[in-house]
């Protein structure tokens, strides 16, 4: 797969990033390459290899399912601009 320098330069004016030829080049170049490399990557013949959760073999260390913070809501809302019933009141963003 190649990515043509029309494609950056479309890329770069929906992203409203302005690059002058020599950026464009060289995006393209890098670009390129990357792409490339998954085409590799892609063309590799994975068949045989069973899919991993994770790539090292190791466990998750699980901890107690306990409260261990105290309830500072209190404190907290005392610094919010406007709670009412221990909830935060904020302004209607969609009419």
């Amino acid at each position: 797969m190649a990515i043509s320098r029309e494609d950056i330069e479309k890329v770069a004016l929906l992203a409203r990033i302005r690059l002058d030829d020599s950026q464009v080049a060289s995006l393209e170049n890098d670009l390129g390459n990357i792409l490339n490399l998954v085409d590799q990557l892609q063309a590799a013949d994975t068949s045989s290899v069973e899919p991993l959760a994770h790539p090292l073999d190791a466990t998750q260390r699980l901890r107690a399912d306990e409260v261990t913070e105290s309830n500072q809501r209190e404190a907290f809302q005392r610094i919010a601009p406007a709670t009412e019933d221990g909830l935060y009141l904020v302004p209607r963003v969609i009419e």
